[in-house]
């Protein structure tokens, strides 16, 4: 067992001497979405910092706290902000919340983060469930000698965000008559913002929307064999003929106004995922 695994352990050790439940279910949240999970009931909190070889969240709209307990009838462990490439954070930090989630059985994992929108349909505030992705960091977080414990040396890709959950999504979306949006992410590694040219190269190679984390995430969920699916929140919208500037304050502002939506959808997500709505 390397070090990298030792404190996968330790953390995770750490965290289920401290609950009742296991969680069956993850969930990470973006900039100004710490709240789209709403309240768990019997939840665990702790920032963090208090855990064992956990980072740190340093962006504004990341509130940096785990809590873990019931939704939905669900034991699920939530991730009140992530970690990014651009602070400095190397893959295998910014993944590191998975691979704990992953040694405490969870099997399925909900990804949120916040999106500028490229397709000029979308509006600002829509959810944009994602049905794929493209890897624009330089990054990945199997570099490496792989870990056969965690996954295998080439994981299959082409259902990276699971079909399955994807429809339960578009289900749940409906029952609850949220709008929603299909399409593909692209993920760079920040932290400046795209420039005219390069948001008409990401439309051109079949980008909808366009963040700086999420990837990273999804790549080591899917290593480890687990169901993934993801929801943008679509916090502007970059025109290349029209540039306008996005100021951070005016993304966590459209993020936290989205948040309830979200909220209602990954709750009704989490419900089908206990009845085996997915299967």
């Amino acid at each position: 067992m390397n070090q990298l695994q030792e404190n996968v352990k330790e953390a995770a050790e750490f965290l289920s001497s401290r609950l009742s439940h296991a969680p069956t279910i993850g969930v990470i949240t973006g900039t100004g979405l710490g709240s789209a999970v709403g309240t768990l009931e019997g939840a665990f909190t702790i920032n963090y910092g208090d855990m064992p070889h956990f980072p740190v969240s340093t962006v504004v709209g990341h509130s940096g706290q785990l809590m873990v307990g019931t939704l939905a009838g669900q034991q699920v462990m939530v991730m009140q902000g992530r970690f990014h490439l651009y602070e400095g954070y190397t893959p295998i930090q910014v993944t590191f919340p998975v691979r704990v989630m992953q040694a405490l059985g969870v099997r399925h994992l909900i990804l949120s983060n916040a999106a500028g929108g490229l397709n000029l349909s979308f509006s600002q505030g829509d959810l944009m469930i994602i049905g794929d992705h493209i890897n624009l960091t330089g990054e990945n977080p199997l570099v490496g000698p792989n870990l056969d414990d965690w996954g295998p040396r080439f994981p299959e890709m082409t259902a990276a965000w699971d079909p399955l959950l994807v429809a339960l999504c578009r289900q749940a979306a409906d029952g609850l008559g949220i709008a929603v949006q299909d399409g593909v992410y692209a993920g760079l590694k920040g932290p400046s913002l795209e420039t005219p040219a390069e948001i008409r190269f990401l439309k051109t190679i079949g980008a909808d929307a366009v963040g700086m984390s999420t990837v990273m995430e999804a790549i080591a969920a899917v290593h480890a064999g687990m169901r993934v699916l993801g929801i943008s929140t679509i916090t502007n919208i970059n025109d290349p003929d029209h540039p306008q500037p996005a100021t951070l304050e005016e993304i966590v502002e459209v993020a936290n106004q989205a948040a309830p939506r979200l909220r209602s959808l990954i709750e009704a997500v989490v419900a089908g995922i206990g009845r085996g709505d997915q299967s």
